[in-house]
């Protein structure tokens, strides 16, 4: 078998190479001052032999290769082991982010068709109660009892103690997982991930951000960590809720990077901007990445004055469907801060080899072959599209997203690939750069054009009384008007808006394009997304922006 052919390949050599070292630790007990101790460890030995049993006593319940099954367990040892154990199995763990509307959480399911169920307690009594995965046969609980399931993992592990390796024979083609998309933009869809998507993500990672085995990880998006061992460092799983990294408790973060000397960690732009605003220096970090949407700019220099002066703040752009697919580092990105503020757009840098990333026009119908999309000159905008080794190539059970979404090129050489329409606009700069300018689906078609919502609100973004704003459009496609709406500043009085309303019409006249807008709506909270706390639900803002007069 190919080594590489699977993510889980990676664990039997560094067990066998260091037995001893830990691969990662969880928040467990707590101390006197509320701060957890982190005694819930794995080291590589453990990770890899208590997977391999975990493997075969799933086996024995019928879970194997490509069996469906869908993971609903937090952050913890049992969940690392678990995914490693599928993994190990050939078998197709299903993830969805549980954070999401129960309705959408139950579609996504009833999709996903799955086989097997494993969770905690409470999300198999959701699972009963709510009619959840109706398919699954087979049900694991990681709780002390097996109470509305079949098993416990404890009884599971213990079925297939000794077995040793359970890693199986896979091609790199072979389905991995089913990773739903967080629905930022309506229903998650299952995005299919083959063995080989993971494999090139590890690589990619590693040489894109220079990453050395031996490594302190801190990363606040659980599925994240699974790249860990692969790159050989050592994780240290966040006493937060990674479904909202808004409310992650600072001095939480800092406990567990000072202990353990963490010197990289992984989050959302919310989450950079809890530690950011915290204000607190991280003097052993030397690498920071921060994905999900853009990172607002006051974040970024606030992180940079916190880290060491040689350290790294990467914003990879990329999404569930292709990551990553450009990078940039933390002082080219403040260095176009004055065009993104001046309607830009958001600088997101050079893609990351061997990805080929290409601009087309923009339209919303399926594009089924290369020669009948239509590219653009550098610096006209289009929609972003991405043909390289971490491009997915289907969703589960999805065909007409599938078809609006993918693209089948021929190559001359007889080959063939799929181009991942991003489903974002941007351009190219004159140097090769790549600026992210909004959302396909969240442009705004004027009589007199387009505009973008990331060339438009942080423009506004830059009002210090202004927490940020949102570019939506009433009426038909082709003839919207244009409406910015506005969410102010935490303890900024209600009684001021219109005195902001004033500021903001003149901050608007400044530029071509934001001197179109003319309707101005303070709304005082808006939706955002669970994963991140950072993208806005702009559907509804313009729905509830219809309604304004």
């Amino acid at each position: 078998m190919n080594e590489l052919s699977n993510i889980a390949a990676s664990l039997a050599p560094l067990a066998a190479r260091f037995p001893d070292r830990i691969a990662m630790r969880c928040p467990g007990s707590r101390g006197p001052d509320g701060l957890a101790r982190f005694d819930l460890t794995l080291t590589y030995r453990d990770l890899d032999a208590r997977s391999d049993a975990i493997a075969a006593g799933l086996a024995r319940r019928g879970i194997v290769r490509d069996t469906r099954t869908v993971v609903m367990v937090r952050p913890s040892p049992e969940f690392f082991l678990l995914m490693f154990a599928l993994f190990k199995a050939g078998a197709v763990p299903v993830l969805v982010d549980p954070g999401i509307d129960k309705r959408a959480l139950k579609q996504c399911l009833d999709e996903a068709q799955p086989e097997a169920f494993i969770g905690i307690p409470l999300a198999h009594v959701a699972r009963t109660v709510l009619g959840w995965a109706k398919s699954a046969r087979v049900r694991v609980t990681t709780g002390a009892r097996a109470w509305l399931a079949d098993a416990t993992l404890a009884q599971v592990e213990r079925d297939g103690a000794g077995a040793g390796s359970q890693l199986v024979e896979s091609d790199g083609d072979d389905v991995a997982a089913i990773l739903f998309t967080s629905g930022s933009t309506g229903v998650p869809k299952g995005v299919v991930y083959r063995h080989r998507h993971f494999v090139a993500q590890i690589d990619m990672l590693r040489d894109a951000f220079g990453i050395q085995p031996g490594g302190v990880d801190l990363p606040t998006f659980p599925p994240f960590a699974l790249f860990d061992p692969a790159l050989g460092l050592t994780s240290i799983i966040p006493d937060m809720d990674p479904t909202k990294p808004a409310l992650a408790d600072p001095r939480k973060l800092h406990d567990a990077i000072a202990r353990f000397g963490v010197d990289q960690l992984f989050g959302s732009p919310a989450l950079m901007a809890v530690l950011a605003y915290a204000g607190v220096p991280l003097p052993t970090v030397k690498r920071v990445t921060s994905a999900g949407a853009p990172v607002p700019a006051d974040v970024v220099a606030r992180m940079r004055e916190l880290l060491p002066e040689d350290a790294q703040f990467w914003t990879p752009y990329g999404a569930t469907e292709c990551l990553p697919v450009a990078v940039i580092e933390g002082r080219e990105l403040q260095s176009t801060r004055a065009a993104t503020e001046s309607g830009a757009g958001t600088c997101v840098g050079r893609a990351v080899a061997p990805n080929d990333v290409r601009i087309i026009e923009i339209t919303d119908a399926p594009i089924a072959q290369w020669p009948d999309a239509v590219c653009v000159e550098d610096g006209v905008v289009g929609e972003i599209t991405v043909a390289g080794p971490t491009a997915t190539d289907t969703y589960f059970n999805r065909d007409a997203q599938t078809r609006a979404a993918k693209i089948h090129e021929y190559l001359p050489d007889g080959g063939e690939r799929v181009v991942h329409r991003m489903g974002d606009v941007g351009y190219f700069d004159a140097q090769g750069r790549l600026w992210f300018c909004g959302r396909k689906s969240h442009r705004v078609e004027t009589a007199e054009g387009p505009l973008y919502t990331e060339q438009v609100e942080p423009v506004f973004n830059t009002h210090r009384e202004v927490r940020r704003t949102a570019l939506v459009g009433v009426g038909a496609m082709g003839t919207q008007r244009p409406v910015l709406c506005v969410e102010l500043a935490a303890g900024v009085h209600a009684r001021e808006w219109p005195r902001i309303e004033r500021e903001l019409r003149a901050l608007g006249a400044r530029h071509a394009h934001t001197a179109r807008i003319d309707t101005f709506l303070r709304n005082a909270k808006f939706p955002v997304d669970i994963r991140h706390n950072a993208k806005i639900g702009r559907e509804k803002l313009a729905a509830w922006a219809a309604t304004q007069r």
